[in-house]
């Protein structure tokens, strides 16, 4: 389940620039304000929550780097763990919380390290974090096992495809350098059918897949229909003691797509 050595160097070595809204993080402060819009949505229309629907949420944030996601779920009045391989991103997820009075469960280490087996939580986040590991569905049915009966599972990451190498790394590392030089290995990135099948035999059903577009000129992001190059997929857990029914028919359900293109 452990992240690659080499990675965790490498996110060593970038954990002060995390913060930095126009460092080499950039994109994913300005993707993030996408996806926290999707997370919200989907908590409302899944875990049928009205009102104020972070509010109390259990909230794990697996790969959290300096908790760019961590805090505004925070400051919905989520109880947010994150860990993290990198202890820098760790000190300096700690760091940042306290100056902004955040108070967020953060611990160091891989997640079979860092979590009890009977920790359960409302939502599981694995957003660019699973094109990291040696293992992607030994991680992802530990991340799974942690994920409460009703509750969700969303992972975000990039398709292994030509298209990819050539946007995501060409493009992304290369041309436009909005990446740092070896952010991301094509050989690890990972598929969408073997995500789904990871975390099918770790008892969780797909809900929702979509492709995400990023554009390096003008820094913004949206959702597409194209999931060859960067997706994200959300998974459900059954009731305890409920068939696959309860989670809503047989084709993905997640948040509106109007917005997808």
């Amino acid at each position: 389940m452990s992240a690659v050595v080499s990675e965790i160097d490498r996110f060593n070595r970038l954990s002060a620039t995390w913060w930095d809204r126009r460092g080499p993080m950039r994109p994913l402060h300005v993707i993030n304000r996408l996806r926290l819009a999707y997370l919200l949505e989907l908590i409302e229309s899944r875990l049928a929550r009205r009102g104020r629907p972070v509010h109390g949420l259990r909230v794990l944030d697996i790969g959290c780097g300096a908790g760019l996601l961590c805090e505004p779920l925070a400051r919905f009045g989520a109880a947010v763990t994150g860990i993290d391989a990198a202890e820098k991103n760790i000190a300096a997820a700690r760091a940042h919380a306290i100056g902004e009075g955040l108070r967020i469960d953060y611990r160091a280490g891989a997640p079979a390290a860092a979590l009890r087996s009977d920790e359960r939580f409302d939502l599981v986040l694995l957003l660019e974090v699973v094109e990291h590991v040696d293992d992607v569905e030994a991680f992802v049915a530990g991340a799974a096992r942690h994920v409460a009966p009703g509750g969700l599972l969303v992972a975000s990451t990039i398709d292994r495809t030509w298209k990819s190498f050539a946007l995501a790394i060409v493009g992304a590392e290369f041309v436009f350098r909005v990446l740092p030089r070896g952010t991301h290995q094509w050989r690890r990135f990972v598929r969408p059918a073997e995500l789904e099948a990871a975390t099918q035999r770790a008892g969780l059903r797909s809900i929702d897949r979509r492709g995400m577009r990023y554009l390096p000129v003008l820094h913004r992001a949206s959702w597409v229909r194209d999931t060859s190059v960067n997706y994200l997929a959300a998974f459900a857990r059954p009731q305890q003691g409920h068939g696959s029914a309860d989670l809503g028919g047989d084709e993905p359900s997640g948040p509106s797509n109007e917005a997808v293109r």
